[in-house]
């Protein structure tokens, strides 16, 4: 199954194998004191890096290594 990145720096969208992608989680601390958390998956074609913000569904469903 291949997952569609947007590659910025060549403004083109890439397809990359699921067996290349890596999940990863961002988590921050808001000013009222909670935490967000964002669900990424990322991956490296070309020497260019790729990430894509997905959501908490798709990325639990997603059997790849974790960051």
């Amino acid at each position: 199954m291949d997952i569609q990145f947007y590659d910025v720096k060549n403004r083109k969208k890439v397809d990359v194998s699921d067996k290349d992608v890596k999940k990863t989680k961002y988590e921050r601390q808001t000013k009222d004191g909670g935490t967000q958390v964002r669900y990424a998956l990322r991956a490296v074609v070309g020497g260019v890096r790729l990430t894509k913000f997905v959501s908490q569904k798709d990325w639990d469903s997603l059997d790849a290594p974790q960051e």
